[in-house]
């Protein structure tokens, strides 16, 4: 930290306005937690593109300041990428209130087609909506997607837990075994959710029984099974 801002006081008024050295300064200092100091730099440039926008959003939901993240993102008026997507769904998901819903459901609603098959913005956008309670629609997207992830299918058996579906997970593992999809660490972990709240004993043998002991021997999997039993 001491490091970063006294190279950042020092740094020539001319680099202030290149888009990528100061939009590498605002992550920097959001990642201090200096919001004000961000802002200020923020404030100060001429010229501001989506990927500095999206700098500050992401800032903002990193330092849990969720009504931030949609005031600004409200204030933009160029061409979203999809990192940016990707980070305002984040920040509904999180705030979830009547304005975060009108918001997400929107900006989803206006999204290139092109960016629904990217597993990183569709997972975001999957939680947005399990968080807002509308499966439907999660499952919708879900079924949309060309190539799906690990990710994907734990953003939908996690949003299943979430709303009290917990045995559907176990249909959504069956076409992941189907498909050759081998579930990470995370959707290990949140089939071990749904087998702690559906009750459902013979499936949460049998899933346990397929968990490779690389993914057992971790400490937050042992937490879990432990939980689970």
């Amino acid at each position: 930290m001491k490091i970063g801002k006294e190279l950042l006081a020092k740094m020539p008024e001319n680099y202030r306005n290149d888009n990528i050295t100061s939009t590498s300064a605002i992550d920097m200092l959001m990642k201090f937690g200096d919001v004000e100091s961000a802002e200020r730099i923020f404030r100060s440039m001429k010229t501001k593109n989506i990927i500095t926008y999206g700098a500050m959003v992401k800032g903002y939901v990193g330092n849990e300041m969720f009504e931030k993240a949609l005031d600004l993102f409200e204030q933009i008026d160029i061409e979203l990428g999809d990192v940016t997507y990707t980070i305002v769904f984040n920040a509904c998901a999180k705030l979830c209130n009547d304005r975060a819903m009108k918001i997400g459901k929107e900006l989803l609603a206006k999204m290139p087609e092109n960016y629904r098959n990217d597993n990183i913005t569709s997972t975001s956008a999957m939680d947005m909506l399990m968080k807002f309670g509308d499966v439907e629609s999660a499952e919708r997207m879900f079924r949309s997607i060309k190539a799906k992830g690990a990710d994907i299918y734990g953003a939908l058996m996690n949003g299943y837990n979430l709303n009290g579906e917990s045995w559907k997970c176990f249909k959504v593992f069956e076409e992941m075994n189907e498909k050759d999809i081998i579930p990470n660490e995370i959707t290990w972990n949140i089939l071990i959710g749904a087998c702690s709240k559906s009750g459902m004993l013979h499936h949460c043998q049998y899933i346990v029984n397929q968990i490779p002991l690389n993914i057992q021997n971790k400490i937050r999997t042992q937490n879990a099974l432990i939980d689970m039993w």
